[in-house]
């Protein structure tokens, strides 16, 4: 039962990071453009790595 909370949870995560990147993308361009690097890129693989784990988990 305990599971069901965390998956719930990583999976709002995994959404509110989505939607962040998707609205981050022409900061991080134009800071890419700058020289300046954005790690919204680190961030969205290691939620995307928790949400995996949590589905197999489920299977």
């Amino acid at each position: 039962m305990t599971r069901t909370p965390y998956r719930a949870a990583v999976l709002a995560l995994y959404q509110i990071s989505v939607l962040l990147g998707i609205v981050l993308l022409p900061v991080a361009l134009l800071a890419n453009r700058a020289g300046i690097p954005f790690p919204l890129g680190r961030l969205l693989g290691r939620i995307d790595s928790a949400y995996e784990r949590t589905a197999v988990a489920q299977s």
